[in-house]
């Protein structure tokens, strides 16, 4: 299974990422925008890294670190969104190391030769890659979740 297949599970993540909050108090709205526009930074490296190789999975991977500690760091006030920026933060890093290891395992089937230990090494890699999609589908599945929850809430008034 291939590298660029996880990318496209997780590319309606970012479609669901947009939030109606025009029933929120001020405060609560400018939380919620903050939040919104760095996760959404994170799903648009996602959606623009989709299928690309080796050393651009491992920066993509970078960057969503990068996403996530601007995400950690946010001053959020409101108990209800330190809720759901603790849950991206999560979330983010969990798919970083994901798409980091696929990378790599990616990278390991490109130098391996036709011997046994190659095939071997192209055995563990394939394992790698195919747990590494298989969390980051359950990863885009939290998001979408957790998105849905955040959507509710930022859409209530107070």
């Amino acid at each position: 299974m291939s590298v660029s297949h996880k990318y496209t599970v997780l590319a309606s993540v970012s479609l669901s990422i947009a939030l109606f909050i025009s029933s929120c108090s001020e405060n609560k709205v400018s939380q919620c925008q903050r939040l919104i526009r760095v996760v959404n930074a994170g799903t648009s490296l996602i959606d623009k890294n989709k299928g690309t190789q080796v050393i651009t999975s491992i920066q993509l991977s970078k960057d969503l670190e990068f996403v996530t500690k601007s995400i950690r760091e946010l001053n959020l006030k409101d108990p209800k969104l330190k809720e759901f920026q603790s849950g991206f933060v999560k979330i983010l890093k969990n798919l970083s190391q994901a798409i980091a290891i696929a990378g790599k395992a990616l990278g390991a089937t490109k130098t391996a030769d036709t011997s046994a230990s190659g095939r071997e090494k192209i055995q563990k890699a394939r394992a790698e890659i195919d747990s590494a999609l298989t969390i980051a589908t359950t990863l885009g599945q939290q998001s979408d979740k957790l998105i849905n929850q955040m959507n509710k809430y930022c859409s209530q008034p107070e």
